[in-house]
């Protein structure tokens, strides 16, 4: 869907206002547009994507959309009139190769230039690739755009025999969106459980637990050195003890880097990402960065952050959006959520833990029954709670977080203690 005239909109005297640009057509660069629009900015909004659809949201792709439970128009962001309602100005299906902040424009792959007052960045994430012989087959295939979750869904067939490459969010998701199609499905994991760097030894197995009920083949500890094949076709993962795991395809799920080539390239200052303060701006005052690229200070943790989950792409535009528009108070603070579903599992996770950062995990309720609520405290400090098909508590847990209290372990396991009086 391409715009109209993307240099700049024309101001009351006639003279030509440079618009605000966001480079990044994704789900948090729609909601900073329609953020902007709801503050009661009047001015050009351009929007611009590498991608030809329209701006869509991600999780649907390895749960909903990915099972065949979700039709596609469910995942778009906003209904393709919203756009034009809204006098945004929507540039897809064209990449921005450069930014140059002294003369505030942006490069577009055709040679076009576009102006601008303020820059947003919502670029987002790019999968890491398998660094090993043969994953340039066909069949090696990766999660992240709509027609990557089209191509794994074609391949989750009844019988298929499916290995999945890493044991992260996205991996066993899709390990349960095949095993719900009937596919025979082997998941790789360098490390000894699941989710082991997020979620400690102590919940990781009530994951591997999980997928072993549902005849997933769980094999830790391993290392990938090779994908096997013929006439440029995947047939196989070779692992470094010798054995080959078959497989009608592979699925290649080793985690993300943030898209940060243009940001490097313009100079902005990175650190795991485009570093922001906590209004989201970037080391340049007329450029700003949310979701996944960004490397926000986050005031309640007292250091920097970036968090790869959907609610950061939604709500931490709304605060770009309002520091764009020169509001002081405009600070980013939310307490990082995500979520999954995997088979009868429903899960929310409340909060931020380092790897190793906590000292303790209590329990409410039993983990062998899938339905239970765990924190992970740090010197008696509830640093983030995780709901498991328990439902209605996210809120109560995210005041834990955010309060900083040092609470009574005994009455956080009991589930007759409301959480509201921990």
């Amino acid at each position: 869907m391409a715009g109209t005239d993307t240099t700049g909109t024309t101001g009351a005297g006639g003279g030509r206002e440079r618009p605000i640009v966001i480079v990044g057509a994704s789900l948090g660069g729609a909601k900073a547009a329609e953020a902007l629009r709801e503050a009661g900015y009047r001015g050009g909004i351009v929007l611009i994507g590498e991608e030809h659809e329209l701006p869509y949201e991600r999780p649907p792709l390895s749960k909903g959309y990915l099972l065949g439970k979700e039709p596609r128009d469910k995942i778009y962001v906003h209904p393709p009139q919203w756009y034009a309602e809204h006098d945004v100005t929507l540039r897809l299906g064209i990449a921005v190769v450069a930014i140059d902040p002294a003369a505030h424009t942006v490069t577009l792959a055709d040679d076009g230039q576009v102006e601008y007052a303020k820059l947003l960045l919502t670029t987002g994430s790019v999968p890491r690739r398998l660094p090993v012989p043969g994953a340039d087959q066909d069949g090696v295939l990766y999660l992240r755009r709509v027609e990557d979750s089209d191509r794994i869904k074609e391949a989750l067939r009844p019988g298929a025999r499916i290995a999945v490459i890493g044991a992260g969010w996205i991996g066993l998701e899709v390990a349960a969106a095949a095993r719900e199609a009937g596919a025979e499905v082997t998941v790789l994991e360098a490390a000894e459980l699941p989710l082991l760097r997020v979620l400690g030894r102590e919940v990781a197995q009530v994951f591997a637990d999980l997928h072993r009920d549902h005849g997933v083949d769980l094999r830790f500890g391993v290392q990938v050195t090779e994908l096997t094949g013929s006439g440029g076709t995947v047939s196989g993962v070779r692992l470094g003890d010798g054995t080959e795991v078959a497989a009608d395809a592979v699925v290649v799920g080793i985690g993300i880097s943030p898209a940060t080539g243009l940001a490097e390239a313009a100079g902005l200052e990175l650190d795991n990402g485009i570093r922001t303060d906590e209004h989201l701006r970037t080391s340049d005052p007329d450029v700003y960065a949310a979701g996944d690229v960004a490397n926000a200070y986050h005031p309640l943790f007292g250091k920097h952050i970036r968090v790869e989950h959907w609610a950061n792409a939604l709500n931490q535009p709304q605060t770009a959006a309002r520091s764009l528009l020169g509001q002081p108070d405009a600070v980013y603070d939310r307490i990082p959520y995500f979520f999954t579903d995997q088979y009868d599992l429903g899960m929310e996770y409340v909060g931020y833990v380092e790897p190793g950062g906590y000292d303790q995990v209590v329990f409410r309720g039993d983990p062998a029954t899938r339905e239970f609520i765990a924190f992970w405290l740090s010197g008696g400090r509830v640093l983030a709670g995780m709901n498991v098909n328990v439902w209605d508590v996210t809120d109560p847990i995210r005041e834990l977080v955010r309060s900083g209290r040092v609470v009574d372990a005994k009455a956080l396991a009991d589930p007759t203690v409301p959480l509201t009086e921990v």
